[in-house]
């Protein structure tokens, strides 16, 4: 008889072990995605902004007209960041990139002194870009504006289908995420047809019979979502300086509401699943729980 006990109570740890670790697996994946959705003006962003202007310096150009140039340009509201590159840095960098000096070979360095641009991500499409290369080519230290237009144009596309991808993709995930859980509790529930069926053949009400199933379903979700945010957590502290510039990890409140939809997604969809399954179960007759 105690040996009976025994393998029940391992029989009963194991499904309830099993089920909470299928819905943390599921919300942990839910997290993920809606970490994706947070950060995806984020990602955008940091691609867009990552298309570089060089701003071609005259040949005679002072030292002090190019600082004087660099903060009135990096003042402006469409330009994200300035950097200066003289001739011997621009000749050095070429050097790298060929793997050979050009300058001994040429006995002197053609190249010009330069300013490296990053502009605002809402300002890197094609319209914006050429109405900045006319405001820039006004100063009389920049001799051309050079950047890679196909670049642009295709970048710009690009997101636009990215950002399409994203939501299909999150619509599709998420229709998944619903129906893993509802999947995981329905069979949890299935193990339990016949004593449900006992309670009804002892007279209890149906709602008496569902509160501890959902009750306890409450609890999967709840021991998911905890265990779904500590692994985020580890994800995060593991990989923070690797993934710093494509998440924000000081912006709390999406962090928080990240957390509060793990939770509120976990608890209601196991509630759910459970007050469905629970009734499909109590509809059914004796002969019909074999099938």
């Amino acid at each position: 008889m105690a040996k009976e006990k025994i393998k029940l109570r391992k029989s009963l740890f194991s499904s309830y072990f099993s089920t909470t670790l299928s819905i943390s697996l599921v919300l942990f994946l839910f997290g993920l995605l809606g970490l994706l959705l947070i950060n995806t003006k984020r990602l955008t962003d940091y691609v867009m902004e990552n298309v570089g202007v060089t701003l071609i310096l005259k040949e005679n150009t002072r030292e002090v007209d190019v600082l004087k140039l660099q903060k009135t340009l990096e003042a402006t509201s469409f330009i994200k960041s300035t950097r200066f590159v003289d001739k011997e840095t621009a000749a050095e960098e070429l050097k790298m990139d060929l793997g050979e000096d050009f300058v001994d070979f040429l006995g002197y360095n053609p190249l010009l002194s330069s300013i490296e641009v990053r502009v605002h991500a809402s300002h890197a499409n094609p319209d914006s870009m050429a109405i900045m290369e006319a405001q820039f080519l006004k100063f009389p230290e920049i001799q051309e504006v050079y950047y890679q237009r196909n670049l642009v144009q295709q970048l710009n596309s690009n997101v636009k289908k990215l950002s399409l991808i994203i939501l299909v993709l999150s619509v599709l995930m998420f229709t998944i995420f619903v129906a893993l859980i509802n999947n995981t509790i329905r069979l949890s529930i299935y193990s339990k047809r016949y004593l449900i069926n006992s309670m009804q053949l002892v007279g209890a009400t149906r709602s008496f019979i569902r509160f501890p199933f959902v009750a306890k379903s409450v609890l999967h979700g709840i021991y998911g979502a905890i265990i779904a945010c500590f692994s985020l957590l580890m994800i995060f502290l593991s990989y923070q300086s690797e993934l710093k510039d494509l998440i924000d990890f000081q912006n709390s409140i999406s962090l928080a509401f990240l957390v509060a939809g793990i939770f509120f997604f976990g608890i209601f969809m196991t509630a759910l699943s459970t007050y469905f399954a629970v009734n499909k179960f109590l509809r059914m007759k004796f002969d019909q729980l074999y099938y």
